[in-house]
């Protein structure tokens, strides 16, 4: 699958918005990824799923992993590609992200982490950590966009579908087109 054809895919389902937007970092921006979106249709997950397994099809992997919420589908379905287990980590309540629910981890286990998107990759990086000093050997990273476009990058194998160079901007010093529209809430945008 071509990196446009990602792209396309979120433009279709209104999961890459254009506009005025307030990010969770305070920032501000022209431009919004809501994953979720995308997700909610399964024949999409699958074609997007099976990409990421394509690039890792001949790494003998075990496990896929993706840190709660975004890869949480993700995982189950990349896992389905490659025949193998899927699993997901979650906030520890310091900081990290964890595996919990009973998840088994054997030692050396081959594993994948993947994710929806990635910003600066604090979550994914968290998910690496916890499952290196729990034994496993992490093979690589795949997400559907990188929206740092290509600032962003891990200790392993980094293979995003697709990348976007996504500006964004603080509170005090907005360019002037983005000073004329109010923020929008992508909640709030029905498509």
């Amino acid at each position: 699958m071509k990196a446009e054809q990602v792209v396309q895919i979120f433009r279709d389902t209104g999961a890459l918005l254009e506009g005025h937007f307030i990010y969770t970092s305070g920032r501000h921006g022209r431009q919004f990824l809501q994953a979720a979106r995308v997700l909610q249709y399964p024949e999409y997950t699958e074609q997007l799923c099976r990409a990421i397994a394509q690039f890792f099809q001949e790494e003998q992997v075990e496990l896929v992993v993706g840190p709660a919420t975004g890869g949480i589908l993700l995982a189950y379905e990349t896992a389905r590609h490659l025949k193998c287990r899927a699993a997901f980590t979650e906030k520890d309540g310091e900081g990290g992200m964890v595996l919990k629910r009973g998840f088994a981890l054997k030692k050396k286990e081959r594993v994948l982490v993947v994710e929806d998107i990635v910003t600066t990759g604090g979550s994914v990086v968290k998910t690496i950590n916890h499952l290196r000093e729990r034994g496993a050997d992490v093979l690589g990273v795949s997400v559907l966009i990188d929206r740092s476009g290509g600032k962003v990058t891990f200790d392993c194998p980094y293979k995003p579908l697709a990348s976007l160079a996504m500006e964004s901007f603080a509170a005090d010093a907005l360019p002037a087109d983005l000073q004329q529209l109010p923020a929008l809430d992508p909640d709030d945008i029905v498509v």
